[in-house]
C-alpha cells in the first residue's frame, strides 16, 4: 500500500518536472509568460483607475442609513475583487491569443486558474465577515480553487468519487460524505437564519400570543425539515428506504415514548386554544402555582413568586384542573380583612374605608367600587372585610393586600377609630394569700 503511494507519488513529480522543463525549453511558454505579466500589470493599472471612481461613485453621503446607501455599501465591499478579476479576463483573452498563434495555451492556462484562487482567498479573507461563512469559505472555498490552480480537481475529486465506505449494507463514497458535510453545514446556517428571520416577522403580527407561538414552532419544523430532506437528496440516499427505517423507529419510539408524544399533542392543543400562555399566573390542582414564562414541545415553565422554576408536563394542562387567573382579562378580586373596637360608630366605617382603598392606584373602580362587609362580632372587636379589584394578582398577599391594610390602618386611626387588640378578663377564686409580715 505505502509503495504504491509512493510510485504515486513519484510519476505525478516526474511530470510535474517534464512539464516544467517543456515550459523552461519552449519559446511558446516564453511567450505564455510574458503576455500573462503583461495582462497582471494592465489590470493593475485598471483597477486603480476604476478603484478610485467606483469608491467615489458608490460611497453614500455622511449619515445616510437609507436602504439606498446600505446597498451601495455592500457593493463596496467587492472591490478587492476587482483586480484578480480584471487579470482573468485579460489572461483569458492573452489565451485566445496564444492558442490560436502556437496552438497551445497551458502555461497562461495556469496563470488564469492562479488569479481564480487569488479571487477566492480575497473573498475569503477581505469580503466576508460572518464568522460562519468566512470559515466555510477559508476551509472549502480557498482548498477547492487552490486544486483547480493547480490543474488536480477532477482527478482529486475523480478518487473520493470511486472510494466508499460502508455502514452495514449502505455504501458512501467519500465524495458524497464531503459534500454532506458541506451541504449540511450551509443548510443549517440557512435553516437557522430563516428561522430567525420568519419567528422575527411573526412576532410582529397582530395574532393571539399562542397562535404565535405555534406558528413560529411549525416554521421551525417546516423549514428544517425541508432542509433534511434536501440533505439526504444530496448526499444520494434513496428516501423510500430512509421512510421504511423511519417507520420501523417510529413504531418502537410511540410505545416507548407515549408520556412524550401525549405532552407534545397537549402543548399544540394548549397554543391552539389560547387558555393559557406565556405571561398567565395559573395554579393546578397538584398546588403548582406562578407565572408561564415558557412554553416546550414537552412541558410548561411556571416561575413562582420567590423566583423558582416549575416545570409541569403539558398534559397535566389539559387532564387536571387548572385555575387561571389572567385569562380573559387580568382584573382579579381580593380581600383584607379588619377589625374596630365595639365603641366605634360602625355605620362610618363602610364609606370611610372604601375612600381610603380607592386611593391606592392599583385598585380598580370597575367592573364595581370596594365592597365592605360586616362579618361578624369577635371576642374582641367587631370583624370587617373590605373587597376590591385590582390589576392583576397579589403577590402572597404582598403585592396589594399589605398596601390597603396600611391605608385603613391609617384611615381609622386619623378619625379616632381604635382597632382592638386581645382582652381577657381574668378572675381569681378565693382572694389573693396574705403576705407574711417579715
Amino acid at each position: 500500500m505505502d509503495s504504491d503511494i509512493i510510485e504515486t507519488a513519484r510519476g505525478y513529480l516526474d511530470q510535474g518536472l517534464t512539464i516544467a522543463q517543456d515550459w523552461l525549453l519552449s519559446p511558446a511558454a516564453w511567450s505564455q509568460f510574458g503576455l500573462l505579466i503583461a495582462a497582471y500589470l494592465l489590470a493593475r493599472l485598471i483597477n486603480r483607475f476604476l478603484s478610485r471612481r467606483i469608491t467615489t461613485l458608490l460611497t453614500p453621503p455622511e449619515g445616510s442609513t437609507s436602504i439606498l446607501s446600505k446597498g451601495r455599501l455592500y457593493l463596496l465591499m467587492f472591490l478587492p475583487l476587482l483586480l484578480p478579476l480584471l487579470a482573468y479576463g485579460l489572461t483569458a483573452i492573452g489565451e485566445q491569443v496564444t492558442r490560436s498563434i502556437f496552438g497551445s495555451g497551458a502555461v497562461i492556462a495556469f496563470g488564469k486558474r492562479v488569479f481564480i484562487f487569488l479571487a477566492a482567498r480575497a473573498l475569503a479573507e477581505k469580503i466576508i465577515k460572518e464568522p460562519f461563512l468566512r470559515a466555510l469559505a477559508k476551509y472549502v472555498v480557498v482548498p477547492i480553487a487552490a486544486l483547480y490552480a493547480l490543474g488536480i480537481l477532477d482527478d482529486v475529486s475523480l478518487f473520493l468519487t470511486e472510494t466508499t465506505v460502508g455502514v452495514g449494507n449502505i455504501k458512501f463514497s467519500i465524495m458524497a460524505i464531503v459534500r454532506g458535510i458541506i451541504a449540511g453545514s450551509i443548510l443549517f446556517w440557512l435553516g437557522t437564519w430563516s428561522n430567525s428571520q420568519t419567528a422575527t416577522y411573526i412576532e410582529k403580527q397582530p395574532m393571539r400570543p399562542a397562535i404565535r407561538q405555534l406558528l413560529v414552532k411549525a416554521a421551525e419544523f417546516a423549514i428544517f425539515g425541508l432542509a433534511f430532506l434536501l440533505l439526504m437528496n444530496i448526499m444520494g440516499i434513496n428516501l423510500s428506504s430512509l421512510a421504511i427505517i423511519g417507520g420501523a423507529v417510529g413504531v418502537g419510539l410511540g410505545f416507548g415514548l407515549q408520556k412524550i408524544a401525549s405532552n407534545f399533542i397537549s402543548g399544540v392543543i394548549l397554543l391552539l386554544e389560547g387558555q393559557a400562555t406565556v405571561g398567565d399566573y395559573v395554579e393546578l390542582d397538584g398546588g403548582e402555582a406562578g407565572t408561564i414564562i415558557k412554553m416546550t414541545a414537552r412541558a410548561t415553565i411556571l416561575e413562582t413568586y420567590d423566583g423558582r422554576w416549575i416545570v409541569v408536563p403539558n398534559e397535566d394542562f389539559i387532564t387536571t384542573r387548572v385555575v387561571n387567573y389572567s385569562d380573559s382579562g387580568s382584573a382579579n378580586r381580593l380581600e383584607a380583612e379588619f377589625s374596630v373596637s365595639y365603641d366605634t360608630d360602625i355605620n362610618k366605617v363602610p364609606d370611610l374605608v372604601q375612600k381610603a382603598v380607592l386611593k391606592h392606584p392599583g385598585v380598580l373602580s370597575e367592573p364595581e367600587l370596594p365592597d365592605v362587609e360586616l362579618r361578624g362580632f369577635g371576642d374582641s372587636g367587631i370583624n370587617f372585610a373590605v373587597e376590591f379589584w385590582v390589576e392583576g394578582i397579589d403577590d402572597g398577599k404582598n403585592k396589594y393586600t399589605s398596601d390597603v391594610l396600611f391605608l385603613i390602618w391609617n384611615a381609622l386611626k386619623a378619625e379616632g377609630i381604635e382597632i382592638p387588640y386581645p382582652q381577657r378578663v381574668v378572675e381569681i377564686k378565693g382572694g389573693f394569700p396574705a403576705l407574711e409580715q417579715a
